[in-house]
C-alpha cells in the first residue's frame, strides 16, 4: 500500500499512526499538494488533498477517516469498535480531533497570508473553534484512556498545535489534557511521525 502524504499534515499523520499501531507497512510518497506548477497529484486524487492511499484491493482511497477505517479492517480490527455505544464514543472523539485539525490547518494558512489579505473574522472563528474544542477535550480527558481512532485523531491534532502554534501554549489551562497527551506522545507511532523529527 502506498500513502501519499506530507510530513506536516496532521491528517496524514493520523493515517500513519494508525498503520503503525496496527502493524501495517505503508510505502510513503511525499506530495507537494500546494504546488500548482509542477504537480500531477490531481491525476491520482482529483480532490487534491492528502492523505490518499493506493491499495491492492480497493483502489485509491482518500480522506483520513476512510483510510483509517480501511486500515483497521485490513488488520482485522482493533481501533474501531463494532456498531454500538462504544463505536459512537470513538467516532465522536475522532470528530473532536478532526474538528480541531479542521480549525487549526486553515487558520495557519490564513495567518500566513500577507496581513492586508487576512480575513480577521475567519481567523477569529478558527481560533474560537480551537479554544472550544480544547476546552471540551480537557473536560473529557479521562475518556482518552483506550487506544482507538478517537484518541489518535486528538493526539495528532494536539501535535499539530505544538508544531504550528508554539506561540500559543494550550497546556497551562488544560492540565489533564496536557498530561494525557505528553504520555501518549511517547508512543513509538507518535514519536516516529513527529512533523519536526
Amino acid at each position: 500500500m502506498k500513502l501519499y502524504y506530507s510530513i506536516p499534515s496532521p491528517y496524514a499523520r493520523k493515517a500513519r499512526v494508525v498503520a503503525l499501531e496496527l502493524g501495517l507497512h505503508l510505502d510513503l510518497e511525499p506530495v507537494a499538494v500546494h504546488d500548482l506548477s509542477n504537480s500531477d497529484y490531481g491525476k491520482i486524487n482529483p480532490v487534491n488533498r492528502i492523505p490518499a492511499l493506493m491499495t491492492d484491493d480497493a483502489g485509491l482511497i482518500f480522506d483520513s477517516r476512510v483510510i483509517c477505517e480501511y486500515l483497521d479492517a485490513r488488520a482485522g480490527g482493533g481501533l474501531l469498535p463494532a456498531p454500538g455505544p462504544a463505536r459512537w464514543a470513538v467516532l465522536r472523539r475522532q470528530a473532536l480531533g478532526d474538528g480541531l485539525m479542521d480549525a487549526a490547518v486553515p487558520r495557519n494558512a490564513e495567518r500566513n497570508r500577507p496581513p492586508a489579505q487576512q480575513n480577521a473574522h475567519r481567523l477569529a472563528e478558527y481560533e474560537r473553534s480551537q479554544r472550544q474544542t480544547l476546552d471540551a477535550l480537557e473536560a473529557e480527558a479521562a475518556a482518552l484512556a483506550d487506544l482507538d481512532f478517537g484518541v489518535i485523531a486528538v493526539a495528532c491534532a494536539l501535535g499539530y498545535l505544538d508544531f504550528r502554534y508554539p506561540d500559543e501554549p494550550w497546556r497551562p489551562t488544560r492540565p489533564r489534557l496536557a498530561a494525557w497527551y505528553d504520555a501518549f506522545a511517547q508512543r513509538p507511532s507518535m514519536a516516529h511521525t513527529r512533523p519536526d523529527a
